[in-house]
């Protein structure tokens, strides 16, 4: 049952390779490697869960916390064009206003 659950995860991993690739924007390709990241926490736990190996657990939450933190990174990268301190940073501008 498990060993299914390992192929289900591994083709979901290769379908959003497939979106990442073809995008069409940026947050697209932003989501699907924080889609990637959030199959490879299941793959982890999994495969740990199949090793009887439940310490893999803890590094799974762990590469899930990253995995966090580094989308909201991406995007507020993406939004500000900055990672620090945004007050220095001019807002971005409204569509369809000059």
């Amino acid at each position: 049952m498990f060993e299914l659950a390992t192929i289900a995860v591994l083709f979901s991993m290769i379908l959003v390779l497939i979106r990442l690739y073809r995008g069409p924007t940026v947050y697209d390709r932003v989501l699907a490697v924080n889609t990637f990241g959030t199959l490879t926490v299941l793959l982890i736990g999994v495969v740990g869960f199949l090793s009887g190996r439940p310490d893999f657990l803890d590094i799974a939450l762990l590469y899930a916390l990253i995995n966090f933190v580094g989308t909201i990174a991406i995007l507020k990268f993406f939004r500000y064009r900055a990672i620090g301190d945004v007050s220095q940073v001019p807002p971005p501008a409204e569509p369809g206003s000059r």
